[in-house]
């Protein structure tokens, strides 16, 4: 009895055959199949529908739950519904429109000459090594001095007229539009450059070719910072002798203790950089359809 019991335990298993594979039992046959469902993706996924609005909505809530239960109080941070009526009078009686198109003209005038200016010194600093030589050093130590901090100095060189604030914009945009734009450039992958070489590409055809796409995404990531510096330096220079504008409607508020008026200027400081992000982003995207990065 025990040898049956050994050949039965050592005795090799009958391989499956058409007509006992059927008879398997259904777990161990969808059990592949399972783990190629539930197999997770590596990286941070699809991306979320609306997922900017998410932190932006918890924020709000937060902000509403503590105005209701009392305790914020409201005369250092207004409710947000008085935020809103406040803002509802501001654009009746014609304030926050007027203000904003000032603020909107200054911001997109620094923004125009320190675009201009850094993608400028970028591309010579970015195609010769006299140039990098020549522009590289100054620009480096520019982007280790805040625009902010030269303010003085150029209210002494300017005035504390227009000039001086469109000036200190372009002073901050510039910085990060070189910055990146020139990281681009040396960035290229130099067999593009012997390709180019092999077949005899003329220099505009050149440029055109392989130098302005290869230094595209790096531009456009400088375009994001730009654009984020322009809000932020138009912050500082309303608030210096200035008769109109946000910064402007909001130091008026600091002197009569308006915490509404003032929450009002910031949302619409963060507004306008979260669209103008958001165009950019929204170029990028379309203009690189060519790559593929996590973010797709």
């Amino acid at each position: 009895m025990t040898a049956d019991i050994t050949e039965k335990v050592l005795a090799p298993a009958t391989p499956a055959t058409p007509a006992t594979a059927g008879r398997e039992p259904a777990a161990l046959r969808a059990a592949p199949a399972a783990r190629r469902r539930t197999r997770r993706r590596l990286g941070p996924g699809r991306p979320l529908r609306h997922g900017w609005a998410l932190g932006t909505g918890l924020l709000l809530a937060v902000w509403s739950a503590g105005s209701a239960a009392g305790l914020i109080d409201p005369r250092n941070l207004s409710a947000p519904w008085t935020v809103v009526t406040t803002a509802g009078d501001l654009i009746a009686d014609g304030r926050l429109p007027s203000h904003l198109w000032t603020s909107t003209v200054r911001a997109l005038s620094g923004l125009a000459f320190g675009v201009a200016a850094g993608l400028a010194l970028a591309l010579v600093s970015g195609l010769s090594r006299l140039g990098e030589g020549v522009i590289d050093g100054p620009v480096q130590i520019k982007r280790a001095i805040p625009s902010l901090a030269m303010l003085p100095l150029l209210i002494l060189w300017f005035g504390i007229d227009e000039t001086m604030k469109v000036v200190t914009i372009a002073l901050g945009v510039l910085v990060p539009v070189y910055v990146h734009t020139h990281n681009g450039l040396r960035g290229i992958d130099n067999r593009y450059v012997e390709l180019a070489e092999t077949v005899r590409l003329s220099r505009p055809r050149f440029l055109l070719d392989v130098i302005l796409p290869g230094a595209l995404p790096g531009f456009l990531l400088g375009m994001r910072f730009a654009v984020t510096s322009a809000w932020l330096s138009l912050v500082v220079v309303e608030q210096v002798n200035a008769t109109s504008g946000i910064g402007y409607m909001m130091e008026l508020a600091r002197t009569y203790g308006q915490t509404d008026v003032i929450i009002v200027g910031l949302v619409v400081y963060g507004l306008l950089g979260l669209l103008s992000d958001g165009l950019v982003r929204t170029v990028q995207r379309r203009t690189l359809t060519w790559r593929r990065t996590l973010a797709d």
